[in-house]
């Protein structure tokens, strides 16, 4: 396990190392930034800038400049928000990790059971029903779920808000403020558990009606053991191995965000934070936030590879 996890980090680091080469050029090359297109700053304020934020150096002196700090934990300074790339990061990126935390457990918990179910009923009339609850939230796209909900819970009804994390002018503290919160992300959470649903609730359907056709559930069922346990305890067990490989994309999606529920619901997450970047060519950030995720995905990858020998102690590493 150890000599595995040792190779495994010396790929990790080859593999970041390619990837910032790349996210660096990409974004250094690409025409325009956030000084070429204010139209408010004269030619020399213009130069003055490219001259003190160094982009006026080559692209290897500026990418060695950017690793050198990044290792430092200084991943840039944005030039729109004015601020230090890591310090927003830790200002927003909670707010779509709660968001995300909450929507991928109630995603999970639910395919397992309804996916069990449905595949324990083959072609019942539940399994009719889910089939097509699955396609339709495969189908609709995100931002019609999401408005669509505004209009009928929040503008209809009343019975949610809208959209943003807190009241406007709210000062609440203490319960009321997590209460306040908890009432802002309903509607978000609802459209994100939604969206995942459809596609792992099949994946776990799939998955079950393979194992439950195999010899050693005929057996446990033989033996008089109760279905429950042989569904939820012999044939899930079995049935989650393939779904651990998920799990490596599962942690850049916790602090990704979402890009489009953020901005329909006006969530003050990393994702909106992201897309805003975009409109104001704010490379440094973009940069940053993309080597995150990189980070992220590399480390999701190496987790989920060392869970599923755990899960599965037939799989050498």
């Amino acid at each position: 396990m150890s000599t595995y996890v040792s190779k495994r980090l010396i790929y990790m680091v080859v593999i970041l190392f390619a990837a910032s080469f790349l996210i660096f050029s990409l974004y250094a090359l690409t025409p325009g930034d956030f000084i070429s297109g204010n139209i408010k700053l004269t030619p020399e304020r213009k130069a003055e800038l490219r001259a003190i934020y160094g982009l006026n150096k080559p692209l290897l002196e500026r990418y060695a400049l950017w690793m050198k700090n990044a290792f430092h934990g200084d991943f840039g300074f944005s030039m729109a928000q004015q601020q230090p790339v890591l310090k927003l990061f830790n200002q927003y990126v909670w707010n779509s990790f709660l968001l995300a935390i909450v929507s991928t457990f109630l995603t999970w918990l639910i395919a397992v059971i309804v996916g069990v179910v449905a595949a324990y009923k083959q072609y019942s009339w539940f399994d009719t029903i889910v089939m097509i609850v699955i396609f339709a939230a495969m189908s609709i796209p995100s931002f019609f779920i999401g408005l669509y909900l505004i209009k009928v819970l929040a503008v209809d009804l009343k019975w949610l808000p809208p959209g943003g994390m807190l009241t406007t002018g709210s000062n609440a503290t203490g319960i009321a403020y997590l209460k306040e919160v908890l009432k802002h992300m309903t509607l978000p959470v609802i459209v994100m558990t939604l969206l995942g649903l459809g596609s792992l609730t099949r994946y776990f359907r799939s998955n079950m009606i393979d194992v439950i056709k195999q010899d050693y559930i005929r057996t446990a069922r033989a033996k008089g053991l109760k279905e429950g346990k042989v569904l939820f305890t012999h044939a899930l067990r079995n049935a989650l191995l393939p779904a651990i490989t998920l799990v490596g994309f599962e942690l850049p999606a916790l602090f990704g965000g979402s890009l489009i529920i953020e901005k329909i619901f006006n969530w003050p997450g990393i994702g909106q934070l992201y897309m805003q970047s975009f409109a104001l060519r704010d490379y440094p950030l973009l940069m940053g936030f993309t080597m995150f995720i990189a980070i992220l995905t590399v480390i999701g990858t190496l987790i989920s590879d060392i869970l599923y020998h755990v899960a599965d102690p037939r799989v050498r590493l």
